[in-house]
C-alpha cells in the first residue's frame, strides 16, 4: 500500500466547492463527459494559452504559514517615529478580534441592499458622525483609500466646484506630505491644473486659483493657525481643503472651525495597523453646499416600508463613476472595514478616553522638546501636537544616527540636517528616556522624570465639543463593546451565511489559512517609509508575488502600488498617456470604450486627460467590430487607447479579441484589458497573448483579498515590456520604472500588508489548483444558466450556446406581465437568505449572477431553486391568483417583527412570507427592517447618527 493514499487533502479541493461526483452530475446534467470537453465548447480556442501554467509546487496550508512566519521574520520591526500621516498605535483585542479577524464582517459586500447591510450601515454611520464632530465640517463620506488620494479628490472637487478651465491653479502649501504633493501633481497634469507649492505665509492668491490645501499639523510637526490663509483665499473665490492628523483634532481647533471648506486626512491611527502602508480609511468632509459634488460614499438615515429609522447609502445614483465620462473622480470603492475598524476605536474609548490619549502623546512630546534642549539641541517649533522637529547641535548628527540603528528607532531626516520625531499611543515616558538617550550620542543625560509634561494648551487649543451621541458613551466595557459589534454584525449578511452571487464582482472564498497573516505584528508594525533592509520580508513577498501575476497575466512587469481597482484603471491609463508623451505624440488622448462598459472606464479615462468615444455592442452583447473599427480609423491621428474587459461585462468570450486589438495597435493605440473578469481567465489565457498592453488585477476578487464589507481593494497593473519604464513612483522610497509617472498612492506599495492574502491563494492553489478554479467557475456559471434558462431567459451566450463565469438573467418582461421589476426580485431574495446578484447591470432590468469556484453544488441548487420559486410567484400575479400591489415581492422583505404582528393583514399567509422553503424554515436570516424609502433618505439627507432627542424617543 502506497503512503500516497493518506497525503492531506489539498487545498484546492478546500478552495472549489464541488468536488469531482459534484462536477461529474453538472457535467452529465449539461451534456459533457468531461470538465476538458466543457470548456473546450465554452471558451474559444483562438484565446487559449499555448503554454500551462507552470507556479510553483502547491503548499499545504500549515507549510504555507511557516513558509510566511520564516519570510516575515526577516523583517525589523523596529520602533518608527517618521510620521508623515503614519503612526503606530494598538487595536483594542475586542475590535481585533471581533470585527479584523471576523468574516462576519470581513466577507460582506458593499452594501448597496441596505436591508441585509444594517450592521455596517450603522458602524459607517459611526464613522462619518466621528469625522464630522472631529473636523468641524457639516457633512462626511465613508471613507476614501488614503490621505493622498483623498486631498486629491477634493482638489478635482472644488475644480468641477468652480467649474474651472484648463490652467486653473491649486496652491499646495509646501509643508503638506510629500507623498501627497506628488499625487496632486499626479492627479493635476492630466486635467490642466497647474500645482504650485510654495510658502503658505507669503503666497498671494490671485483670481486663477481656485483652491488651496494647508497640512494641519504641517508635516514637520508645526501647529499653524490658518484661519487668514482662509479669509484670503476666500477673497478670491478660492477653496481650502485642509489634509488634518485625526488624533490631533481632539485637541487642536478644528478645521470647520477657521474658515476650511474641506477636510481630509486619515484614520490610521485609530486601532489600524501601519501595514507597511496600508490599508487604511482616509477620511473626507465638506461642508454641506458640497455634498453633491463629493466623491465615494455616503450614509445617510431614513425609513423602511413600516416607518421605522433605516439606513441606505444615499444619494446613491451620484456616486461618481455612474456619471461615467462626466465625472470628476472614479472612486467605486471605499475602505469599509478599516473604517469600521476606526469608528469602533472612537465607540469603545469614547471621547474623554480620545482626548486622554492625545493629551498624553503631546505630553510625551513636550517632554522630549525640553529634554532635547537640556541636550543643547534646538527645537525648531515652538507650537506642536505629536511631532518635535529637532537641529542636533553642530557636530552630532552622525552620533545620534549610529544611536537611533543601535537603539532599532527610526526618525525622518530633513535636508538641513533636523530631525523629525512623532510619538504615537505607544509611547511612554521610558521610551522618551531611550529617545533623549539616543538624542545624547547613546547616553542618557537627562532626568525624564523632571521634565515637565502637559496637555495641549496653545492658541490652536481645542474648545468645542464632540462625540456626544449615546453610542460614544455607552459601550466602554468589554462585555457591552462585544454584545454591540455582536448585535450589528447579525443585521449583516456576508459570505458565513450564503452565497453571495454578484456578477462583476467574484464574491468567492477567502480562506482563514489566507487572513490569519495579515494581523501578524511582522506585517502589521512596518512603518512604509522604513529602510527597505528593515522590510526584507515584505520585499520577498512582492518579489514572488509578482513574479507569479507575471507568469498569469504573461506581461513582463507589476507594480503593486494601485490601491483598489479603479485606481488600476487610472494608473494603467497614465503609463499610457506617458508612453504616447514619451514618443512624441502627446496629441494621442483619444479613448475607446464599449457601451457595456463599467463606469469607472470612462471615468478613469476622464481622469487620466482622455477623450471618450463610445463603441457600440451589437445583439448578442460583443462588442461590434466594424464600429470600433470604424472609430479607430476616424481617430487614428488622436488614439490613445481601447478598454477592454475580457470576457466582456456581458458575461461573454469574445472571439474577435485579438482582432479588436490589432485593429487598435495598427490605428496607433494601446489596448488597456479591465481584469474584473479575470476569474475566467486565469490558466486559460493571458492578457498579454490576446493582445493587451497593460490590464490591473483586483485582487480582491480573483485572488481572494475579501471586499470587506466595501474594501479595501488592491488593483495592481501588469504592463508589456515597452511600457514598464513607466510605472509609478513614489517621492520617498525609490519603486517604479527608469520614467516613473508620478505616485497614485501614498504608499509606495499600496495596501501592502493585504498582499500577503493574494500570495497566500496561489502559493496553496499552484497553477494546475489556479486553472482548475478558472474552470470550475465556468462551470457553475453554465450549470446554473441551464438550469434557470427554462424560467428566466439568459441575455447573452456564446458562439457555443455557454456563457463565462456569469451570465445576465432578463427579467424585464415581468414588469408589463406582473408590474415586477428587478428590485423586487432582490428584495424577495432576502426572505430565502440570499444576496441579490447584481441588479440592473450592465443592462436595466436585469440580473448578472456570478457563483464563483467555491459554492457547492448544494448551494448553487438552493439558489437556482429560489429564482425558480420566485418565478411562480411572479406567475401567481400573471394569472391573478396573487394581488397585484400586496403580494410577497412587492412586500419584500418580511422582518421578523412584521412576522409575529398581530395586525397581519397581508393576503397571504405568514409562512410564505418567510419560509418560503424548508432550508429557510432551518436556517433563516431574518433582514434587519423592511424594504427602505429611498426618496426619503435623499430628500432628508442626514449623514450622521441622528440628535440624542430623536435617539432617546427611538429607544423607548
Amino acid at each position: 500500500m502506497s503512503l500516497k493514499e493518506f497525503d492531506p487533502v489539498p487545498f484546492s479541493r478546500r478552495h472549489i466547492g464541488p468536488g469531482r461526483h459534484a462536477a461529474e452530475l453538472m457535467l452529465k446534467e449539461m451534456g459533457f463527459a468531461s470538465l476538458d470537453d466543457f470548456i473546450a465548447s465554452v471558451v474559444p480556442p483562438s484565446i487559449r494559452s499555448r503554454t500551462p501554467l507552470e507556479l510553483d509546487t502547491p503548499q499545504s496550508e500549515e507549510e504555507t504559514l511557516a513558509s510566511l512566519r520564516a519570510m516575515m521574520a526577516k523583517n525589523i520591526t523596529a520602533r518608527s517615529f517618521i510620521g508623515m500621516g503614519y503612526h503606530d498605535t494598538i487595536t483594542p483585542a475586542v475590535i481585533l478580534r471581533n470585527i479584523f479577524e471576523n468574516p462576519g464582517w470581513y466577507t460582506a459586500y458593499t452594501p448597496y441592499q441596505a436591508e441585509i447591510s444594517q450592521g455596517r450601515l450603522e458602524a459607517l454611520l459611526n464613522f462619518q458622525t466621528m469625522i464630522i464632530d472631529l473636523s468641524g465640517m457639516e457633512i462626511a463620506n465613508a471613507s476614501l483609500l488614503d490621505e493622498a488620494t483623498a486631498a486629491a479628490e477634493a482638489m478635482s472637487m472644488f475644480f468641477a466646484v468652480r467649474g474651472q478651465a484648463n490652467n486653473g491653479v491649486f496652491f499646495v502649501s509646501d509643508t503638506c506630505h510629500p507623498q501627497t504633493i506628488d499625487v496632486l501633481r499626479t492627479r493635476a497634469e492630466p486635467i490642466g491644473i497647474r500645482v504650485i507649492v510654495g510658502d503658505f505665509t507669503t503666497y498671494e492668491f490671485s483670481g486663477d486659483v481656485f483652491g488651496a490645501i494647508v497640512q494641519y499639523p504641517a508635516t514637520d510637526g508645526a501647529i499653524e493657525d490658518y484661519g487668514a490663509f482662509c479669509k484670503k483665499a476666500h477673497a478670491v473665490g478660492a477653496l481650502v481643503v485642509v489634509a488634518a492628523d485625526l488624533m490631533s483634532l481632539l485637541v487642536l481647533r478644528p478645521p470647520g472651525e477657521f474658515g476650511a471648506d474641506a477636510a481630509v486626512g486619515s484614520t490610521q491611527r485609530f486601532g489600524v495597523p501601519l501595514g507597511y502602508g496600508g490599508p487604511h480609511a482616509a477620511y473626507f468632509a465638506a461642508k454641506d453646499a458640497h455634498k453633491r459634488h463629493m466623491p465615494g460614499r455616503i450614509i445617510g438615515v431614513s425609513i423602511d416600508v413600516h416607518g421605522r429609522r433605516a439606513l441606505r447609502m444615499a444619494l446613491q445614483t451620484r456616486e461618481q463613476h455612474i456619471r461615467r465620462e462626466k465625472a470628476t473622480s472614479n472612486v467605486c470603492t471605499s475602505q469599509v472595514l478599516l473604517a469600521v475598524m476606526a469608528g469602533m476605536y472612537a465607540v469603545y474609548h469614547g471621547p474623554e478616553g480620545l482626548r486622554a490619549i492625545a493629551q498624553r502623546i503631546h505630553g510625551l512630546a513636550g517632554m522630549l522638546a525640553a529634554g532635547a534642549e537640556q541636550l543643547g539641541h534646538t527645537v525648531v517649533h515652538r507650537h506642536f501636537f505629536d511631532t518635535v522637529r529637532v537641529k542636533p547641535k553642530p557636530g552630532t548628527l552622525p552620533l545620534i544616527l549610529r544611536a537611533g540603528g543601535t537603539a532599532a528607532m527610526n526618525f525622518r531626516s530633513f535636508g538641513d540636517g533636523s530631525l523629525g520625531i512623532s510619538l504615537d499611543e505607544r509611547s511612554d515616558e521610558s521610551e522618551i528616556g531611550t529617545i533623549l538617550g539616543v538624542l545624547g550620542g547613546g547616553r542618557s543625560q537627562v532626568n525624564v522624570n523632571a521634565l515637565p509634561a502637559s496637555g495641549y494648551h496653545g492658541a490652536c487649543a481645542r474648545t468645542s465639543a464632540y462625540l456626544r451621541h449615546p453610542v460614544f458613551n455607552s459601550y466602554h466595557s468589554e462585555t457591552e463593546m462585544l454584545r454591540y459589534m455582536h448585535a450589528l454584525e447579525s443585521k449583516d449578511l456576508a459570505l458565513n451565511v450564503s452565497m453571495i452571487p454578484l456578477g462583476s464582482c467574484t464574491m468567492k472564498l477567502n480562506a482563514t489559512t489566507e487572513m490569519i497573516p495579515v494581523s501578524w505584528p511582522a506585517l502589521g508594525k512596518i512603518h512604509p517609509f522604513v529602510p527597505l533592509e528593515q522590510a526584507e520580508g515584505y520585499q520577498e513577498l512582492f518579489l514572488q508575488l509578482e513574479g507569479w501575476l507575471k507568469q498569469i497575466t504573461g506581461f513582463s512587469a507589476i507594480s503593486l502600488q494601485p490601491n483598489a481597482g479603479a485606481q488600476g484603471e487610472y494608473a494603467g491609463l497614465l503609463v499610457i498617456r506617458a508612453y504616447h508623451q514619451g514618443r512624441g505624440e502627446p496629441h494621442r488622448t483619444v479613448c475607446l470604450i464599449p457601451s457595456s462598459a463599467h463606469g469607472t472606464n470612462p471615468a478613469s479615462a476622464v481622469m487620466a486627460g482622455m477623450e471618450v468615444v463610445v463603441v457600440r455592442c451589437d445583439e448578442k452583447g460583443n462588442i461590434d467590430v466594424a464600429d470600433l473599427n470604424a472609430k479607430a480609423v476616424q481617430h487614428r491621428d488622436r488614439l490613445a487607447a481601447m478598454m477592454v474587459t475580457y470576457p466582456s461585462t456581458h458575461g461573454v468570450f469574445e472571439e474577435s479579441i485579438k482582432d479588436l486589438c490589432t485593429i487598435v495597435h495598427r490605428n496607433g493605440g494601446q489596448v488597456y484589458m479591465d481584469g474584473a473578469n479575470m476569474n475566467a481567465q486565469v490558466g486559460l489565457c493571458r492578457p498579454a497573448e490576446l493582445g493587451a498592453d497593460v490590464c490591473h488585477l483586483n485582487l480582491h476578487k480573483t485572488f481572494c483579498i475579501p471586499h470587506g464589507g466595501g474594501g479595501p481593494g488592491m488593483g495592481p497593473i501588469g504592463v508589456a515590456t515597452h511600457l514598464a519604464p513607466l510605472l509609478p513612483g513614489h517621492p520617498v522610497v525609490p519603486v517604479g520604472g527608469k520614467e516613473a509617472i508620478g505616485s497614485v498612492s501614498a504608499a509606495p506599495w499600496g495596501s501592502a500588508s493585504i498582499v500577503v492574502i493574494s500570495w497566500a491563494y496561489i502559493a496553496m492553489m499552484g497553477g494546475k489548483g489556479l486553472t482548475a478554479s478558472t474552470m470550475m467557475a465556468i462551470l457553475n456559471a453554465n450549470y446554473m444558466a441551464k438550469r434557470l434558462e427554462g424560467h428566466y431567459p439568459v441575455l447573452y451566450k456564446g458562439v457555443g450556446g455557454g456563457v463565462a463565469h456569469e451570465f445576465i438573467v432578463d427579467l424585464r418582461s415581468f414588469k408589463e406581465t406582473a408590474d415586477i421589476e428587478a428590485e423586487d426580485v432582490a428584495k424577495r431574495l432576502m426572505d430565502y437568505g440570499f444576496h441579490a446578484p447584481t441588479v440592473s447591470f450592465p443592462v436595466a432590468g436585469t440580473l448578472m449572477i456570478e457563483p464563483t469556484e467555491s459554492e457547492s453544488k448544494e448551494e448553487l441548487d438552493r439558489f437556482c431553486d429560489a429564482l425558480i420559486t420566485i418565478r411562480e410567484e411572479i406567475r401567481e400575479i400573471e394569472t391573478g391568483k396573487a394581488d397585484g400591489k400586496l403580494n410577497v415581492l412587492k412586500n419584500a422583505p418580511h422582518t421578523a417583527e412584521a412576522v409575529v404582528t398581530d395586525s397581519w393583514s397581508m393576503p397571504y399567509g405568514r409562512e410564505k412570507a418567510a419560509f418560503p422553503t424548508p432550508y429557510v424554515r432551518a436556517h433563516k436570516f431574518w433582514p434587519a427592517v423592511g424594504r427602505v424609502n429611498n426618496a426619503h433618505g435623499d430628500r432628508n439627507l442626514v449623514c450622521s447618527c441622528p440628535p440624542m432627542e430623536e435617539y432617546i424617543q427611538e429607544k423607548k
